[in-house]
């Protein structure tokens, strides 16, 4: 009796909630339907993403169907010339010699090089091991319009960066291409492009009506973007394995972020790309507005729980990187008073930390880059670019540029109205805000009433020291010279410390003027570090005689004609009262 109980009840239980019983069922097919479907296409999958907010990580052979991009690469050839990012060296004579000259001449990279090299060609791989261990939610990271500008780029350049992104890029992620053409006049990027993309899924061109510059024809692509993300890249990249999915999901981590691929270089002439697996360097500048790379400072290491952790940049080279679509609007997009390229990138930067967003690098996000040989066509307003960044963005600090490029005062900038209106309606924070949360490596110059500029001899008249570094990755080591003062700051810009140095501090890392041991020549030599001592053979005294004299070797600094290679250059020699000893500093206003 018991036992039919039970079971009478379980009959009751099962008709009331047989047709619940029929639902759950019914939902649990429509779910895995709806899942396989999802898998099987991800052509469209942007369009289907459903998320249901757990996060949960896929393996095998589903994971696999995620991360496939647009296109498969063909399979590796190693005869290839070029593949796995090998250097290609020709030893050319004769007609085809002449070939290949012009192709550098007409481009500034070596593309008689580059068309011998597939479009479709694999890279090594240069990235710290610990990222090929990442994994992601494909289905919970947001997509990205990839744009790419160009003017007058070579064929096989443009188009290689183009299959590069489509053959690396998770189809689930990659909403597009959109390339935008900046005017070009050359016929191949005319209707021979158009007929080739067409055939390309993803892939779209935007052409502008005239000549706007990188600034204004990045923002024409982004205008008609229809993905989450904006990833900027150049026209003559190349990226490896993985390299979109660290700049998505930082970014869908931290929507202020502003993400940057560790950049590796492409040689231009041999197309060797020459990638690093170790620590990447970040951006900085100096006080010309010149953008500049460093090692990471310990303090910023000590942020970090992981070699694969992004690190934070004070400033980005600007070419290429990845920003939320809504955020980029929010902070103002692009300033689009400005011209062409050059300077664009530092007033991003600038705006990003001071408007309280994050620039950051990526360690596990590679690009190659073919640097070229020089800018293949003009940078004339290159100048006005950075005077509209230090305008609006580095307050009273603009004047430590000005001093050093006397020449920008007079250049024409345009309005900038806007622009400062806009950094008061966001509550950005000041330039010293920056320098001291943000980039406290770099040192601020003084530059004291008379005491900073061109240091002029007043017994040869209308000289002043000057000194032209090695590189400019490397300030120290040359002699200093003398040589017509030519006003125009730069290699004549000196400035004279409370700590008794003579301070070359035009670039990052700044030289400071020395005297080797057992010589009495001037060399230049790395300035001490924040709170370390000056060393004792970098120590001069401006005394009010106008004598500079050598506090080591009680020497005073002498104006000698033909003291070098028969350049004149300064000189220890004992103290008189000539004028050949007596400097000054000289400011053009």
């Amino acid at each position: 009796m018991r036992r039919t109980g039970i079971t009478r009840t379980m009959l009751m239980w099962g008709r009331r909630n047989r047709k619940k019983l029929f639902l759950l069922a019914a939902f649990a097919i429509g779910c895995i339907i709806f899942q396989r479907n999802t898998v099987k296409d991800l052509g469209d999958a942007p369009a289907k993403r459903d998320v249901d907010g757990n996060g949960h990580l896929v393996q095998g052979d589903e994971l696999e169907r995620l991360k496939k991009p647009v296109y498969e690469k063909p399979p590796l050839d190693l005869n290839n010339l070029g593949e796995m990012g090998t250097p290609v060296i020709l030893n050319l004579e004769g007609e085809e010699k002449k070939k290949e000259e012009a192709s550098i001449q007409k481009h500034q990279i070596n593309i008689y090089v580059s068309e011998k090299i597939s479009l479709h060609r694999r890279l090594p791989e240069r990235w710290n091991p610990l990222c090929k261990q990442k994994q992601y939610d494909y289905r919970s990271l947001p997509t990205t319009s990839v744009v790419i500008a160009f003017y007058n780029e070579a064929w096989s350049t443009l188009l290689r960066t183009v299959h590069s992104v489509l053959e690396t890029s998770p189809d689930i992620l990659l909403r597009e291409v959109i390339l935008v053409d900046d005017y070009s006049d050359r016929e191949h990027l005319k209707q021979p492009l158009e007929d080739y993309i067409s055939s390309l899924r993803k892939v779209r061109l935007v052409r502008a009506r005239k000549r706007e510059g990188l600034v204004r024809a990045r923002l024409l692509g982004a205008s008609t973007a229809m993905g989450d993300v904006l990833t900027f890249l150049d026209c003559h990249c190349e990226s490896h394995e993985g390299w979109l999915e660290p700049l998505l999901e930082r970014i869908k981590e931290e929507e202020t972020a502003v993400v940057c691929p560790v950049i590796d270089v492409i040689d231009w002439n041999t197309f060797q790309y020459l990638g690093n697996p170790g620590e990447p360097q970040i951006g900085g500048f100096d006080w010309r507005l010149v953008f500049t790379w460093h090692v990471v400072p310990e303090r910023e290491q000590k942020l970090r729980r992981s070699p694969i952790d992004v690190i934070r940049s004070p400033t980005m080279a600007g070419g290429l990187f990845a920003v939320s679509k809504k955020y980029f609007e929010y902070l103002g997009t692009y300033d689009t008073g400005m011209e062409v390229w050059g300077g664009e990138n530092l007033e991003f930067s600038f705006r990003i930390w001071q408007c309280g967003g994050s620039l950051e690098i990526h360690p596990c996000s590679h690009v190659g880059h073919v640097f070229p040989k020089q800018a293949p066509y003009s940078r004339s307003k290159a100048l006005a670019n950075s005077v509209r960044a230090a305008e609006v963005w580095m307050g009273s600090y603009k004047e430590l540029y000005y001093h050093r490029n006397p020449h920008a005062r007079l250049e024409p900038f345009g309005d900038v109205t806007e622009r400062i209106k806009l950094k008061e309606k966001l509550g950005c924070k000041d330039f010293k805000w920056y320098l001291e949360n943000i980039y406290p490596d770099i040192h601020v110059p003084e530059d004291r009433p008379g005491l900073f500029g061109m240091l002029q001899n007043k017994g040869m008249v209308n000289y002043c020291f000057d000194y032209n570094p090695p590189n400019n990755q490397n300030i120290a080591g040359q002699r200093v010279l003398l040589y017509h003062c030519h006003g125009m700051g730069q290699n004549q810009f000196f400035e004279y410390s409370t700590y008794n140095e003579i301070r070359y501090n035009t670039r990052e890392p700044a030289g400071c003027v020395a005297v080797n041991s057992g010589t009495d020549y001037l060399t230049m030599q790395p300035c001490r570090k924040t709170a370390q001592a000056v060393p004792e053979d970098q120590k001069f005294t401006l005394r009010e005689d106008s004598t500079l004299y050598h506090i080591q070797t009680k020497k005073c600094v002498q104006a000698v004609n033909k003291s070098y290679k028969g350049s004149p250059a300064p000189v220890l020699q004992p103290c008189t009262d000539s004028d050949l000893q007596k400097w000054f500093f000289q400011e053009r206003t």
